[in-house]
């Protein structure tokens, strides 16, 4: 009976319908990890948010604030000496093992990422879910690859924790068309049908695993109702060519903030992460907004409710502040932040534009949500993920025309001014300080 239950199983890996099923299963782990995760995220925000009011209330708690955020620090220094490869937003990790570079021990990998990303957000850090939804998912996928007893070394296992990392994106922004997209266009690099099909299994099974705990409503609610006529295209020009200058300039500074922080022997990781958390203890009292991931930043400017130089100063208070966060090394995503700036550039421009050319108001919105993608396209050079991610999170179809040709202008101004891709960067800087990888 045995011997005829491993000749079945045999036959049925060994068989076309084995990797899609593979997938599925690969994309409900990586779903219900990522769809935790959000969860636990947003406790912490809520609890972020009683511990502000609780340290404005007397000197002394904010004394006892201060020093949670020291403990916290300490926990994170604790975790990433731990499992060094849960630094960061964890994508670069992700191409390193698909690449074959690095092959964690997957379950230490997602249980240090998730308290780290956790304890982070807990701390106000500005970092996003994004990119550790992303770990987690590939992570868990890898899971799945064990529990089916893929080879260790194998392109099934590398093909299902890409799933994984897929399904992972998919769950963290119900967006799966662009979690099969990031994976081929920036994970891979490749497309074939070998490769997409699984991928949109598990992004399917993961979003509509994710559904259920979020519902169908996309992440970002606010309308975009107006859209541009032909003549006006040359403002969405106007704007990919504006995000993809400052997509280069932000890839400039987080480089150089990684290098100046991780580099120094000064400078050991707990006084790095300590430095972010005091920071964010220091932003928690006098501007919370800049605090967590930013989302309410987006929506308060589609709502119109900063005046230009308060979105000016949110802007690069949001840069800053996301700049020493990443650069820290704390475990934290990129993503949801530059979307964040993005959408305080695109209120700003389409303001400009609205009070210099008389145009209509509700183009504001319209030019947020574009400047969103273009940031997006111009820092992580993945055009058509950006297009597609922004469409999918706003749910706005008619606004799918406009977003891919703002991500082409940003992604080629960007190119023109010889920026790197963020997660090129980082991967080489990894490769260097982890030749073997971690075991």
């Amino acid at each position: 009976m045995k011997r005829m239950g491993s000749a079945l199983w045999g036959r049925f890996s060994g068989s076309g319908a084995f990797l899609p099923l593979a997938a599925v299963l690969a994309g409900l782990a990586a779903g219900l990890t990522a769809a935790l995760y959000r969860l636990a995220l947003e406790w912490a925000s809520s609890f972020l948010g009683g511990a502000l009011a609780f340290a404005a209330a007397s000197p002394l708690h904010t004394l006892a604030w201060f020093l949670c955020l020291v403990l916290l620090a300490a926990l994170v220094a604790k975790l990433l000496k731990w499992q060094p490869l849960i630094s960061g937003s964890g994508i670069p990790q992700v191409e390193g093992e698909v690449q074959g570079l690095f092959r964690p021990q997957w379950f230490k990998v997602l249980a240090a990422k998730f308290a780290g990303g956790f304890l982070c957000l807990l701390g106000g850090l500005s970092l996003g879910r994004e990119g550790p939804s992303i770990q987690l998912g590939a992570m868990a996928g890898r899971g799945v690859s064990r529990l089916l007893r893929r080879p260790a070394a194998g392109g099934e296992e590398r093909l299902l924790l890409s799933c994984g990392a897929g399904a992972g994106l998919a769950a963290a922004f119900h967006a799966p068309a662009a979690g099969v997209l990031f994976c081929l266009e920036e994970v891979h690099r490749s497309f074939s049908p070998k490769l997409a099909l699984p991928l949109l299994a598990a992004t399917v099974s993961a979003d509509f695993l994710a559904c259920q705990f979020f519902g169908l409503a996309p992440v970002f609610s606010f309308p975009v109702e107006a859209q541009l006529s032909l003549p006006q295209y040359g403002l969405a020009a106007g704007l990919g060519v504006l995000m993809g200058v400052l997509g280069a300039f932000y890839n400039l500074v987080t480089m150089k903030a990684v290098r100046l922080l991780q580099d120094s022997r000064r400078l050991p990781r707990f006084l790095r992460l300590l430095a972010a958390f005091l920071a964010a203890g220091v932003l928690g009292l006098v501007c919370p907004a800049l605090l967590g991931s930013g989302h309410e930043l987006a929506e308060q400017a589609a709502a119109g409710e900063f005046l230009a130089e308060t979105a000016l100063l949110l802007l690069a208070g949001k840069f800053l502040f996301s700049t020493l966060s990443f650069g820290s090394g704390a475990p934290g995503g990129i993503f949801f932040p530059l979307l964040v700036m993005g959408a305080l550039a695109g209120f700003l421009y389409g303001s400009a534009a609205v009070n210099l050319l008389g145009l209509d108001p509700a183009l504001v919105n319209l030019f947020i949500l574009l400047a969103m993608a273009a940031n997006f396209a111009a820092i992580v050079r993945a055009p058509l993920t950006g297009a597609v991610l922004l469409f999918e999170m706003s749910g706005s179809l008619p606004c799918l025309l406009p977003l891919l040709a703002v991500s082409l202008v940003a992604y080629a101004t960007a190119a023109l001014l010889r920026s790197q891709p963020i997660y090129d960067s980082l991967l080489l800087r990894l490769r260097q300080s982890q030749p073997g990888g971690a075991r």
